[in-house]
């Protein structure tokens, strides 16, 4: 199989591979045995981490898993097999322990599985939008950097400890099945961040970066996209009030929430709960179901009539962004949530198959939404979630007009710790920062604060978003699902909102109960 000339923005080392030869044996063996469906999905994904601590370089590691795999429908059951031995009698070996493996799993499956159509694509490929892969800059001037960002933080006076990291991730993928789709696609994301840890005369805290990782290049430290150096000036002086915060009066409170908070709250509680394996049961071991149950579709009111939510697997940057997912399918854009009303799901061809009347709510749907994805050629793809985003309002206010409009409120800043129930339904979040707001200015930090609500009542206090000069990209690199354990990288955009009427948590005083 000689395909197209490799796309020159294709790292060489990966497109030198022998994936295209592998994927002709391996499906061509799998449809000799009959099945009706066969894909082969061939990875290499690296790895580079570097840790910093007060500047010193702590660790630096490089890590590469390189493989393949077979995925068939045969007798109405899924088969699936992976191999690390690029040869062509492993290609073969793998194929028909994908279809072996189909036949036990036929006797115990009640529901033929079936797939909804999607269109052949023929060679195509798909690089992320990034300058300079962080893997072709010398691990020494990373380092530099981290240990120059630690020092810089330690000149302050409530800054006992620094630490700084980078995690680096370059993804590449070639995809075939038996109905004529190849697809190639790399992609580059990266997690910057630094954290400054300092003790008070009764308690001791820390203060992290709030830069969100992205998928970009090395140019997200250097090409002023981010205010890096600001960033470091601030957060001692951050700290060192933080350290000297009275304790929250426990209450409620209207929120002004930052993107920088609010995309923690929208992975748990809206991400993870419209993913539709979740809502119909399927996915209960690994964090539980879903309070957003299928029968909801259409009806449930979400939240309140100024929210609406996206998913995306096309916007620039994001994590979870792909121009093919790993079922063959083109990524798109949906809604999930509009007016505040449920409306759409995340799901894969399996479950586009089982539900094609999302089409009729026009939300995009009826076929895969792209959502399919493996974070390794050692797994099955599962159903993953897409970039789930809440959306400005066109002409909506700024950070300041929303502030504004609080007489005794908080401003939340920055992610921490979070808790959810099984179902996403019940929830708290902290966060790296509160700021009192009185009469619509901000007076100080507060300490010790958690807000607390279920996932309904928080969305339906939700009063107004701000406009897209609020909206910012957050995420993570660690969402974990599946048994096996996967773990995937993840965007969330959201603008500035303001919440009315919130509980607020004294974490202090909690804790003693």
């Amino acid at each position: 199989m000689t395909g197209s000339p490799p796309d020159p923005r294709l790292d060489p080392s990966f497109t030198a591979l022998p994936y295209r030869d592998l994927a002709e044996i391996a499906l061509g063996r799998a449809g000799e045995l009959g099945v009706t469906h066969a894909d082969f999905r061939f990875e290499r994904v690296r790895y580079q981490d570097l840790s910093v601590r007060d500047g010193v370089l702590q660790s630096a590691s490089d890590t590469e898993d390189l493989g393949f795999a077979v995925r068939v429908i045969h007798r109405g059951a899924w088969g699936f097999a992976s191999g690390v031995v690029l040869t062509p009698e492993e290609a073969r070996r793998v194929a028909e322990q994908a279809v072996a493996v189909a036949e036990v799993a036929s006797a115990m499956t009640s529901t033929p599985v079936q797939i909804a159509p999607e269109p052949a694509y023929d060679d195509v490929t798909w690089v992320s939008s990034y300058v300079t892969n962080p893997l072709d800059v010398p691990v020494a001037d990373k380092a530099a950097v981290l240990i120059d960002w630690t020092e810089r933080l330690r000149t302050g006076a409530a800054v006992d400890h620094a630490s700084a990291f980078l995690q680096q991730v370059q993804e590449n993928k070639f995809y075939a099945d038996l109905s004529g789709t190849r697809t190639t696609q790399q992609r580059i994301r990266m997690m910057p961040g630094f954290e400054a840890m300092g003790a008070g005369a009764d308690t001791f805290d820390s203060m992290s970066s709030i830069a969100p990782p992205v998928g970009r290049g090395w140019e997200y430290l250097t090409d002023g996209s981010y205010d890096w150096d600001t960033e470091i000036e601030q957060v001692p002086e951050l700290l060192a009030e933080k350290l000297k915060a009275p304790s929250v009066e426990a209450g409620t409170y209207d929120l002004v929430i930052h993107p920088s908070n609010l995309w923690l709250t929208i992975h748990e509680s809206i991400g993870h709960a419209t993913e539709l394996d979740r809502a119909l049961g399927y996915e209960a071991n690994y964090a539980g179901t879903s309070f957003a149950t299928y029968d909801k579709l259409g009806t449930l009111q979400y939240g309140s009539p100024v929210m609406n939510v996206t998913g995306d697997r096309t916007v620039e940057h994001g994590l979870a962004t792909i121009g093919y997912d790993d079922e063959g399918v083109g990524t798109q854009s949906w809604d999930i949530v509009k007016d505040g009303v449920l409306v759409g799901y995340q799901l894969d061809r399996a479950m586009g198959h089982m539900k094609p009347e999302l089409a009729a709510l026009d939300s995009g749907q009826g076929r895969s939404n792209g959502c399919a994805y493996a974070d390794s050629p050692g797994h099955i793809p599962i159903q993953r979630m897409a970039n789930v985003s809440l959306q400005p309002a066109p002409d909506g206010p700024s950070t300041e007009e929303l502030i504004g409009r609080v007489e005794r409120g908080l401003y939340v800043v920055g992610d921490k710790s979070w808790s959810i129930d099984m179902q996403r339904f019940n929830f708290q979040f902290t966060g790296q920062r509160f700021y009192r707001i009185t009469d619509g200015e901000l007076s100080g930090q507060v300490r010790d604060v958690a807000y607390q609500a279920t996932t309904t009542d928080f969305w339906g206090s939700m009063e107004a978003v701000g406009g897209p000069q609020t909206w910012e990209l957050g995420g993570a690199f660690n969402c974990g699902k599946a048994q096996p354990g996967q773990v995937a990288a993840v965007s969330h955009g959201c603008p500035t909102s303001l919440f009315r009427g919130v509980r607020i948590l004294n974490t202090t005083e909690e804790a003693g109960h």
